[in-house]
């Protein structure tokens, strides 16, 4: 991934229609890039976050950096800027190409204020895949249509179940798995660098299909594209009118998903099982808030149930 790949993204706030007077942005961002420094980065970047109220988790690793945060408008571009133009003991700006998507939202969905050192800034568990030495081919949002309505590409939606469950572009193919660590495995039984001459895939922002693609390249598959800023970026850049987005789509934070204007949608979450739930899922008699949901409700125990009502008890008090 060059710089001029990750830079397309852009890291100034957009003035989205509709979004003019929310007072929180939400910043989905990563970079791939040498850090071999990273633990050293850990306390300047969590004292910074706390004293601009800006909460959210960012995970750093020798491969780079991730996260989402969100804090007050006119602080978070601020923030950005800083990570972007920060100078390490080489001199060097190593995040100066970071992928930023932005969204905004009434109140900050986060309630703690997180920095993470990690193996990887997203775990696919396979040690030779290096996004910065191989990758496959990005596609910009206006371009994605045109990709996917080709009959031999294979379209594969990146993400986990629970993500995919409440929207994914049409015609993409679930792998079923429940986290990235099985993506290896769904492609070795499922693709084919013969059978499937074109390989196109998507994510959230774009950071699992950096991996995902590099993986493909390296067992042999020569047309590999990724939707360049991922869902996020499409949802932005597409007319809703114009869009292959079907759903909503799930982001890691309270807002639980967001619809095509980017704004929090109509899901909640199930804190027994992490699932999504509809509106008409929380009209079930087993939906108890914070507790269980008609999913997992038969698998919960009367200490877990306990417990869990004791946790949502805190929260609403804010503890």
């Amino acid at each position: 991934m060059t710089e001029s790949h990750a830079s397309s993204v852009s890291t100034e706030l957009p003035a989205e229609a509709g979004a003019a007077d929310l007072p929180v942005a939400v910043a989905a961002l990563y970079c791939f890039t040498p850090l071999p420094q990273f633990e050293s980065l850990r306390e300047p970047f969590r004292q910074r976050m706390s004293d601009e109220g800006i909460r959210g988790s960012l995970l750093l690793a020798g491969e780079g950096i991730n996260g989402t945060i969100a804090g007050p408008r006119k602080l978070m571009e601020p923030f950005v800027e800083w990570l972007r133009s920060m100078e390490l003991d080489d001199k060097a700006t190593p995040f100066r190409g970071m992928d930023v998507k932005w969204s905004y939202c009434e109140e900050i969905p986060f309630r703690k204020t997180k920095v993470r050192l990690k193996r990887e800034i997203v775990t696919m568990g396979v040690s030779s895949i290096d996004p910065l030495r191989s990758v496959g081919t990005y596609i910009e949002p206006q371009d994605w249509n045109a990709l996917v309505d080709d009959p031999d590409v294979t379209l594969i939606d990146t993400r986990n179940d629970y993500e995919i469950e409440i929207g994914t572009f049409e015609g993409a193919v679930n792998p079923h798995t429940e986290s990235f660590r099985e993506f290896p495995k769904f492609v070795e039984e499922n693709l084919d660098p013969k059978k499937h001459p074109k390989v196109a895939m998507f994510c959230t922002g774009g950071i699992r299909c950096e991996k995902s693609t590099a993986y493909l390249k390296e067992r042999g598959f020569e047309e590999v594209y990724h939707l360049r800023g991922g869902i996020l970026n499409y949802l932005e850049k597409m007319p809703e009118e114009e869009s292959r987005w079907q759903g909503e789509c799930f982001v890691f934070d309270n807002r639980v998903a967001v619809d095509h204007q980017l704004q929090a949608g109509a899901y909640e979450l199930c804190h027994g099982c992490g699932w999504p739930l509809t509106p008409e899922m929380k009209q079930h008699s087993d939906y108890e808030r914070g507790v269980a949901c008609s999913r997992c409700a038969a698998e919960v125990t009367d200490e877990q149930r306990k417990r869990r009502r004791m946790r949502q008890q805190q929260l609403d008090q804010g503890v």
